[in-house]
């Protein structure tokens, strides 16, 4: 089947998210379909990633987009035109019309969007296409706004969430086949537009990429939060919880312990805290994740708002890495708390379970190994890639 995947960013395997997804779908496709991928650049340093991806592409074109939201043009177009600010930052005239040269000059089975707000650069076509949505952009956002933006600019935000959901429901609307990563998004997509049909493809893991290398365990024992990126709002809440409510009765037990945060762009206050503090470390830039997973002892993700991959949960389960996590943070997994994971939603109770398994390494062992098998069994991206070839087959038929 020959293909035409748009993508947002340039997919890669050392970056967290959607970039590791789009990545390992494009690797394992590529046995059997003929992909061309466009994605957006914020600058050139990123077509370092391009010779990787030529091994499993016919072509890979990328495109410029700014590297802040918050340019004058931005701000002006959001300001007026009906987009919003995500589609406007995510948008290049120039890859709209080199895709609308490729439509003429190529013949296409399929066409693959990951993320509504690439869909503006299709033009229209009688080509069938679907769309994979890994998180309701909108709910992100909104989530953003009600937590973080003062009263007084709240207005003019949430002007522009109304303006995502809208131009979110056309899109989804206008595919052929909607795409979820969860039943939990299912759902929510059903709700907002009653009788929608909603394939799922979750989330995976390269789960024999995991296994085969070998590291030992840090002593003192490290508890992780990571391998993530911390521009999502998500991760900020959930290490600010971390650090304030979990981790000081857990250091009162085991002072030697340290917290070990793993990420891009940390922020500032928690680079300073770990500049003053003994018990918190940071890295900002690993080159090979798994040195994070297989050398903690635990980790632990205390996310309390919704959206996201929940990549880290299944990198981290698939390295065979004990994960404690909130009911939000395992979203959609189908994990049997006590068993592949604990799950548990107040702060009191994750520090209480943290030191627990710490006082019991056998427990905390049997259920990384535990997790390890359900990921393996569940979300191998061989096995993932099996479920959109049959979407793919479904929409053409």
């Amino acid at each position: 089947m020959k293909i035409l995947m748009l993508v947002p960013f340039l997919p890669n395997a050392s970056m967290s998210g959607g970039q590791t997804r789009w990545y390992n779908l494009i690797k394992y496709m590529s046995a059997s379909h003929e992909i061309t991928l466009f994605s957006l650049i914020k600058d050139e340093s990123e077509r370092r990633f391009v010779p990787e991806l030529e091994k499993y592409c016919k072509k890979v074109r990328v495109f410029k987009r700014p590297k802040s939201p918050w340019t004058f043009r931005n701000l002006f177009l959001t300001a007026f035109s009906f987009y919003p600010l995500l589609v406007i930052r995510n948008y290049s005239s120039k890859e709209k019309h080199a895709i609308k040269k490729e439509l003429k000059e190529e013949k296409y089975d399929l066409i693959h969007a990951e993320a509504f707000y690439v869909m503006p650069h299709v033009p229209k076509t009688k080509i069938p296409s679907i769309l994979v949505e890994q998180t309701i952009e909108y709910m992100v956002y909104k989530h953003y706004v009600d937590t973080e933006v003062p009263w007084i600019l709240k207005p003019i935000y949430l002007l522009d969430i109304l303006k995502l959901r809208f131009w979110e429901l056309y899109f989804w609307k206008k595919t052929n086949q909607l795409v979820a990563v969860s039943s939990s998004d299912k759902k929510i997509m059903q709700k907002l537009i009653p009788g929608i049909d909603v394939d799922i493809i979750p989330n995976g893991v390269d789960a024999q990429f995991y296994v085969s290398k070998k590291a030992e365990k840090l002593s003192p024992p490290r508890v992780l939060y990571g391998v993530t990126n911390f521009e999502w709002l998500q991760n900020i809440e959930a290490v600010q919880t971390l650090i304030q409510d979990v981790w000081p009765e857990v250091h009162e037990k085991f002072p030697k312990a340290k917290l070990w945060i793993v990420g891009r762009l940390i922020p500032k206050w928690i680079v300073e805290l770990s500049q003053k503090r003994s018990d918190i470390e940071i890295t900002e830039s690993i080159p090979d994740a798994r040195d994070a997973y297989l050398k903690s002892t635990l980790m632990v993700a205390p996310i309390k708002g919704s959206g996201g991959t929940r990549l880290k949960i299944l990198e981290a389960m698939a390295a065979g890495l004990p994960v404690i996590s909130t009911s939000i943070g395992v979203a959609g997994l189908d994990l049997e708390n006590g068993k592949h994971a604990i799950i548990k939603d107040k702060p009191s109770e994750l520090a209480q379970e943290t030191i627990r398994l710490l006082k019991n390494p056998l427990l905390a062992k049997k259920i990384g190994l535990a997790g390890q098998k359900f990921a393996k069994e569940n979300y191998d991206w061989k096995k993932l890639v099996e479920i959109q070839d049959k979407i793919y087959k479904d929409v053409l038929s």
